[in-house]
């Protein structure tokens, strides 16, 4: 699912969003019934940094004030931000940087890391990375002693919550099978973290 300009989006259409994000399923209750189904789900969403969607644009000037940021940011809240595992900024680039970019790899590339990465959670676990258990990220997503340190300055200076750590865990995780490790290292908890960053 593909939420666009993720703010402009009720804030109780997307909280009814974290318990399916968490769990991959929905509960509906009525009077006399109770009702479960399936609702696991890969949610993409999209926002601009500012109402105007100008801040730190390199050639225009963002029109906002301080308080218009801190409203158009606030509308998402802690709870639902800490159920996704990445965020990326994009900045604006000028022409020329964009014109002179190198082509990126082919989709068929990508495509066969991705399934090698699959293959190596399924075999390992059978199941992907996402969905482990918070017992089966203790078994599967065991960081070494350098990745475990790196974790735990994380915790101190981020104020990662549980439910953080955990999908840094599980993140990490999956960046070390793309790479072809077998073990989590301190380069692919750096990793993790940086891409959890934004959500903070």
């Amino acid at each position: 699912m593909f939420l666009d300009e993720l703010p402009e989006f009720d804030r109780k259409v997307l909280e009814v969003l974290r318990e399916p994000l968490e769990t991959g399923e929905v509960h509906i209750s009525r009077a006399n019934h109770a009702v479960t189904y399936p609702a696991r789900f890969q949610l993409i969403a999209a926002m601009n940094p500012c109402p105007c969607g100008y801040l730190g644009h390199p050639t225009r000037a963002c029109r906002c004030t301080p308080d218009q940021i801190t409203r158009y940011r606030t509308k998402l809240s802690g709870p639902f931000l800490d159920r996704l595992d990445i965020a990326i900024e994009v900045p604006a680039i000028n022409e020329n940087t964009l014109l002179a970019a190198p082509d990126g790899e082919d989709t068929a590339t990508v495509r066969q890391r991705i399934l090698q990465a699959w293959a190596c959670a399924h075999a390992r676990q059978n199941k992907p990375n996402g969905v482990l258990t918070t017992a089966e990220i203790d078994q599967w997503c065991t960081p070494d002693e350098a990745a475990r340190a790196m974790l735990h300055t994380a915790l101190q200076k981020l104020n990662l919550s549980a439910r953080s750590y955990h999908r840094v865990l599980k993140l990490a995780r999956t960046i070390a099978d793309l790479a072809g490790s077998a073990t989590i290292g301190a380069a692919h908890v750096a990793e993790a973290i940086q891409y959890r960053r934004g959500l903070g």
